[in-house]
């Protein structure tokens, strides 16, 4: 018989909203629970070095049973190396980055038929700063995106802000999204139980905030600089005859091939979209 997919939450927010405080919560409780936490290195803050151990590799295991790792290159790669665990996770969380739209994260466990079958996205979490985000809010898309997209609202620095803003704020956010359920927090202190296996994300609902949600986009994409010689080159994306050089760079191979070494300034390097 095979095992139900593992559920993954996407956690979202415009920078300083206090995703970095979460993550470090669900790291350090003793909530009992077997979760990978995917946190993007692009964030503002990274996750609190102390909590784990300086090694080579991606992947930390937490004393609580969490794991924690960064995203360094590809999210479909270090998914699959989490596939490949002999114990089974019992969720799984992936930041993304301050600035991003979540939908192209979310898109993964939709368009990718591995993905598909191990994962099932459970809802995506947009962490509000209420004393900040009414500057963002008219104009910048991202973060309408990230509270048009949302399942669970977490309205965090509440102390920062007073009552009547507060009930102001979330009228503003419902007029975005009527949908999603709001919890108003303080350093980001929400019971783990109201952002994970919450059962909140509606694909339909998806497709009506984007109708282009279903098509194709890579949550992290490859970048490098190269060193040209004068005259005309040809760029060409899609896979390729590579028997003189190390590396296919089609958008297949990047989401799939295993990289190993360490980037140095001009070499290849990989970065999330910002």
């Amino acid at each position: 018989m095979s095992l139900p997919p593992i559920p993954v939450t996407v956690l979202t927010g415009f920078l300083g909203a206090g995703k970095t405080t979460l993550l470090n919560r669900i790291l350090t409780e003793q909530h009992g629970r077997k979760i990978a936490v995917i946190e993007n290195e692009f964030g503002e803050v990274g996750v609190d070095n102390q909590l784990v151990i300086q090694t080579d590799e991606e992947i930390f295991e937490m004393n609580n049973g969490c794991i924690c790792c960064t995203v360094r290159g590809d999210l479909l790669r270090i998914l699959g190396r989490l596939m490949k665990r002999k114990d089974r996770l019992d969720a799984i969380l992936i930041e993304t980055t301050g600035l991003a739209n979540p939908a192209p994260v979310a898109q993964t466990f939709f368009t990718d038929p591995e993905m598909k079958e191990q994962f099932a996205l459970d809802a995506i979490v947009t962490l509000v700063d209420a004393k900040h985000i009414l500057l963002h809010l008219d104009d910048s898309p991202e973060a309408m995106k990230q509270i048009a997209f949302a399942d669970v609202i977490i309205l965090n620095k509440t102390d920062l802000v007073t009552p009547a803003e507060l009930d102001a704020l979330e009228k503003r956010l419902h007029t975005i999204n009527a949908v999603a359920k709001i919890h108003r927090t303080q350093n980001a202190d929400v019971r783990i139980t109201n952002i994970m296996n919450v059962g909140g994300f509606n694909l339909d609902r998806a497709v009506e905030v984007d109708p282009q949600f279903l098509e194709t986009e890579y949550p992290f994409e490859w970048a490098g600089a190269y060193e040209l010689q004068p005259g005309p080159h040809e760029v060409a994306i899609g896979t390729h005859d590579h028997s003189g050089h190390d590396h296919d760079l089609s958008s297949e191979a990047l989401a799939k091939e295993e990289h190993h070494h360490e980037c140095a300034p001009g070499a290849l390097r990989r970065t999330g979209r910002p």
